[in-house]
């Protein structure tokens, strides 16, 4: 698809004009000794004289708001560039203090020393996500929680109170007001281009973040209050992340040729790239993110304005509209309900669409974006990993619009034949594959448990010979017999149906089978909640018997059972005999269902409302096994006879052909 190469901005009239002309407008020079005290302390009064208000209702008057307090921003910058370093951290190191990230902001003032362009967007997005967590956590002195959006945060009741009113209207001229300069969303969504945000005021964001540091303190003196900051969001699991191979220096040497010659990239844009590429290069991962994410929200949004027939959803939206974002690129129909044609234009439009949604937007996905323009994740250690995956993705969308050559490049291919395979990790139909192999695993443990011998275990009255087991088991065996059709070629023996089809391998070859995650409709989404609580069920199921079968035998061992645990003990034995097939059972026709509920849905609707119903006893039974199994009730015998009720059920709604998998075939 052909791109447009004309496009020399991204801000809307208006806004380009409020941004880059409305604060330059008056020129007479302000004195920086009116604002600021002669031990460096910000004169607060002065500071909000220049905030001004419409006479209709007292609103804040944003456009002649900017237009004075632009001499104060400029004044504010030029002092700040008469300072050494030296001389900046003795009067203002300590009032950074409160935000809990001191070296961010002090870096913000070593960029202002030399003013290149890409460096001053890079310090006001880490500025703004800093910023934001703080002011989040002195919302907390007040509030048991704190609104998610900072124009919601910085209209706070708690703020005002701590800050004063007029205190955050200054903060809403720059910031959280789509009606002010609302640098940080022009930034972190990727409309403003590095010469478009004037250095002075990142200059003023840095002294207000001072001040409020210096009102803070007078406030938690009078209140003897304790300021006390959030954790971080630590990364785990990184292995889960790992969908691209290590970028050596080569493949970085080639991206740096790409993003000046792939369509994908608006030329006023490049500095942001190279400046990406350079910080990954120099061990700068946070850095390389931050750069990076709002170049590939721009360059999507670029296809996607185009692919759709809408080039002014290019610009930045006024503040009457809402901007195109990632969420609505990869959404799957437009406002107006025609489809979306974004997926189309991308060679690989489920890698790329569930790339996406796993990095930024799945909720158990590490949400990169917003963790990192909220400030919930530490800058300074920000994993290696997790840049390479956001580094490797970008480098295969440049490729796929750039010449068809570099594409099959002996060190670019294996980038895009890693991307062509990627499948979601986070969507919660790949938890759910997750949830069921990591219990499969665990119930593969029971045969290692200790256990006391058979001839030592003493017959219980009424389950002599293991009747009732015995009995559940032929039950399961018939079971899996009526679902052999449902499943691969020669995976069943009839002389062990349950040791040859419920096993780890048959679960892993299932789990394998490839399911489109894209746009889930939203009863395959339903029925997937009540699946994962099934197995999450099933699971603790499994970690309570292997913790209370290792008591259990060391109490035994040591002769600490009385009379009443011992026969409860060998009630639990006879029990896993059960057990065991029971739940991998289970695990099976999770599998099986989930497997057959896309092809359901898309083939004809059916009442699931009712499926739903059949699942949710499932469910139940899972939950009172949860009860039952647990050391507190150890009720072994309401166990028996609670599986027996439901593998009836199961029996008689395999009969009936009510099963997802049978809707399927």
């Amino acid at each position: 698809m052909a791109l447009p190469d004309s496009v020399t901005t991204c801000l809307s009239q208006p806004v380009h004009y409020v941004i880059c002309k409305l604060g330059f407008e008056k020129t007479d020079t302000y004195d920086i000794n009116n604002i600021l005290s002669g031990n460096g302390e910000v004169r607060w009064q002065a500071v909000t004289e220049h905030v001004c208000y419409l006479e209709s209702d007292q609103s804040v008057d944003y456009i002649k708001s900017i237009r004075s307090l632009g001499p104060v921003c400029e004044s504010v910058n030029l002092y700040f560039k008469s300072l050494t370093k030296e001389q900046f951290v003795i009067q203002y190191a300590s009032w950074f203090h409160w935000t809990n990230c001191t070296e961010v902001f002090l870096e913000v003032f070593d960029v202002l020393q030399y003013t290149q362009a890409t460096d001053v967007a890079l310090g006001l997005m880490k500025l703004t996500s800093c910023l934001e967590r703080s002011l989040g956590d002195v919302c907390l002195l007040k509030a048991n929680d704190c609104p998610f959006l900072l124009r919601d945060l910085l209209a706070s009741e708690q703020l005002a109170d701590v800050f004063g009113q007029a205190v955050m209207n200054v903060l809403r001229v720059f910031i959280g007001s789509p009606h002010g300069l609302n640098l940080r969303n022009v930034l972190w969504h990727g409309f403003a281009s590095p010469q478009e945000i004037p250095a002075k005021y990142c200059a003023m964001l840095l002294f207000l973040t001072a001040g409020l540091g210096q009102l803070l303190q007078t406030y938690l003196m009078q209140t003897k209050g304790v300021l006390v900051h959030r954790p971080y969001v630590i990364f785990i699991s990184l292995e889960e992340l790992d969908a691209f191979p290590d970028l050596n220096n080569e493949i970085l040497s080639i991206a740096e040729e790409l993003v000046k010659l792939s369509s994908f990239v608006l030329k006023m844009m490049l500095p942001f790239w190279i400046a990406a590429l350079t910080a990954f290069k120099e061990s700068r991962y946070a850095d390389s993110v931050i750069l990076l994410l709002p170049q590939l929200e721009v360059g999507l949004r670029l296809l996607f304005t185009t692919s759709n027939k809408c080039p002014n959803r290019l610009l930045t939206a006024e503040s009457s509209a809402l901007y195109t974002t990632f969420d609505e690129m990869l959404a799957k129909h437009l406002d107006n309900e025609e489809v979306n044609q974004l997926p189309v234009v991308l060679e690989e439009p489920a890698m790329a669409s569930d790339f996406l949604w796993d990095f930024l937007n799945h909720q158990e996905g590490p949400r990169i974006r917003d963790r990192l323009s909220h400030g919930e994740i530490n800058l300074e250690t920000f994993p290696k990993e997790v840049a390479s995956q956001i580094v490797g993705f970008a480098i295969t969308i440049l490729c796929r619009f750039s010449d068809e050559d570099i594409k099959e490049h002996v060190v670019i291919k294996p980038l895009m034949n890693c991307a062509s395979c990627y499948r979601s990790r986070f969507h919660p139909i790949s938890r759910l594959k997750k949830q069921v192999l990591e219990c499969v695993k665990s119930i593969h443990l029971w045969p290692e448990l200790p256990a006391v011998p058979e001839e030592q275990v003493q017959k219980i009255k009424g389950l002599e010979g293991n009747a009732e087991a015995d009995t559940l088991i032929l039950m399961i065996c018939e079971i899996v017999s009526q679902l052999q059709h449902y499943m691969p070629q020669n995976c069943c023996s009839s002389d062990d149906p349950i040791n040859s089809v419920l096993t780890e391998r048959l679960l892993v070859e299932l789990c394998d089978t490839r399911i489109c995650t894209l746009y889930s409709p939203r009863p395959v989404l339903e029925v997937v909640v009540v699946l994962r609580r099934i197995s999450a069920q099933c699971h603790q199921v499994s970690q309570q018997v292997i913790a209370g079968a290792g008591l259990r035998y060391t109490q035994w061992v040591n002769k600490t059972l009385r009379s009443r645990q011992r026969h409860n003990y060998r009630r639990m034995l006879n029990s896993i005999k059960f057990l065991s097939p029971v739940l991998r059972l289970i695990l099976l026709l999770i599998t099986l269902e989930l497997v057959s509920v896309h092809s359901v849905c898309k083939k004809n609707p059916f009442d699931y409302q009712q499926y739903l119903k059949f699942l949710k006893s499932i469910l139940q039974y899972a939950e009172n096994l949860v009860t039952y199994t647990s050391p507190e009730k150890n009720k072994w015998d309401e166990t028996v006879e609670l599986t027996k009720k439901t593998l009836i059920k199961l029996r008689k709604m395999n009969d009936r052909k009510l099963m997802l998998m049978h809707l399927a075939t």
